[in-house]
């Protein structure tokens, strides 16, 4: 019989909402695997580390932060490979994804690579655009209206187009293309509406209005824009 893979989400990277079936999973792991920045250290095991056990066999996937897909995707086919070969002794296998799995998340390309074989089980985890929402005090739909998630690296002239005809929006991913995020921002004249969130819920968290907002951003920081006053009232 072959192990098990669990896709666990962590949250966005307090420890604390991280949850209860989660920690469960990561307590009881004999085997755990988690992605690491190529050469440095790893977001979602330091976001679980008091939970993982002293004796837990870790698997690290070094996943380089570039451009182009192909080193990535190398990165998952090793890391799929080193996941299968524990899986097919038996033996079950944990994996930390930073917030959910199946949302910008890392784990659905092993899912991808694996689950057609393997069995595999998914717990979700608590999103970035949630918990952006939550320490910014800004609800972002209500009713019937329409939550709209754009990646910050779609270019200008999409970016204005989904942006101008949406109801509340956020965009994801923003690290370098801050300066052209906030020009369409800017040229829509939706400035005053947008909110930036860093590296919620962690220390180095930033909360300001988009125009207080550093000229650069890095990979974990979002904007929140709603149109309207208190559309949620």
């Amino acid at each position: 019989m072959s192990g098990t893979l669990y896709g666990v989400g962590l949250g966005p990277g307090a420890p604390d909402l991280i949850t209860l079936r989660a920690a469960r999973l990561i307590e009881g792991a004999a085997v755990v695997a988690y992605p690491a920045l190529a050469g440095g250290d790893s977001l979602a095991r330091s976001i679980a580390a008091d939970l993982i056990s002293p004796d837990a066999v870790e698997i690290v996937m070094d996943v380089p932060m570039t451009v182009a897909r192909a080193p990535a995707q190398a990165a998952y086919d090793k890391g799929a490979a080193d996941i299968a070969a524990v899986l097919d002794s038996g033996r079950d296998v944990v994996c930390l994804c930073e917030g959910d799995p199946f949302f910008y998340g890392s784990f659905m390309y092993l899912f991808a690579r694996l689950s057609p074989d393997y069995e595999v089980q998914v717990v979700p985890g608590v999103t970035s655009i949630t918990a952006c929402a939550a320490v910014a005090g800004m609800p972002l739909a209500a009713r019937n209206e329409r939550l709209t998630v754009l990646p910050g690296p779609l270019p200008e002239a999409e970016l204005r187009a989904r942006i101008d005809g949406a109801e509340s929006v956020v965009i994801m991913k923003i690290g370098r293309h801050m300066p052209k995020i906030r020009g369409v921002i800017a040229a829509l004249g939706l400035t005053e509406h947008a909110v930036y969130v860093e590296r919620a819920t962690l220390p180095q968290e930033v909360v300001l209005p988009l125009k207080d907002a550093p000229e650069t951003a890095p990979y974990f920081s979002i904007i929140l824009l709603t149109k309207g006053a208190d559309p949620w009232l």
